[in-house]
């Protein structure tokens, strides 16, 4: 797939528009992989932290247990079904993660639940309170953006608008009739 380098200006526009639409969702999709290397899909409500993003898990759902043992995971913010104009081409925002625990009494620690409380209110106190809790963040490494069809972002770089973005051209073709 070819891709085409955007003016400054344009560029600047598209990693706003991904800074909005992130900000306006409070949940993600999180697929990590388990000890036997098979994927596993799940949600957690998230925080957006310095071209990052935190999410804190339990211990007893499987996903922090393959971040724990597998650092590598991909996550998806996407427009509700229900609001979308065309579901084939709902926005969305992919990201390659690589995802880090943040050891409980550090700074760190302190900034992504004050985050994460902000966004989502009094439940994080309690669930940061549990020994089985653990503070997760998900570093970009790279992803996608896509506001429709044609209309496709690859983004470079470790933070989440993009060191880099260039927008994907020649990706839909017609097949040949035969």
């Amino acid at each position: 797939m070819q891709t085409s380098n955007l003016k400054s200006s344009t560029q600047k526009n598209v990693q706003e528009e991904i800074m909005n639409f992130i900000t306006s969702r409070k949940s993600l999709q999180l697929s990590s992989l388990d000890p036997q290397g098979h994927p596993y899909a799940s949600y957690a409500p998230f925080a957006i932290g310095s071209q990052c993003l935190y999410v804190l898990l339990s211990e007893v759902a499987l996903h922090a247990v393959n971040l724990q043992v597998n650092p590598g995971a991909s996550v998806l913010i996407i427009e509700d079904e229900d609001t979308a104009s065309e579901l084939f081409g709902r926005l969305r925002v992919n990201y390659r993660v690589e995802a880090s625990q943040i050891t409980h009494a550090t700074p760190e620690y302190a900034i992504g639940v004050g985050l994460l409380f902000a966004r989502h209110g009094k439940r994080i106190d309690d669930l940061s309170q549990l020994q089985d809790f653990h503070l997760f963040r998900l570093q970009p490494v790279g992803g996608r953006y896509v506001k429709g069809f044609g209309r496709a972002y690859d983004i470079k770089g470790a933070s989440l608008n993009g060191d880099d973005i260039s927008h994907l051209r020649d990706g839909h073709t017609k097949r040949d009739v035969a």
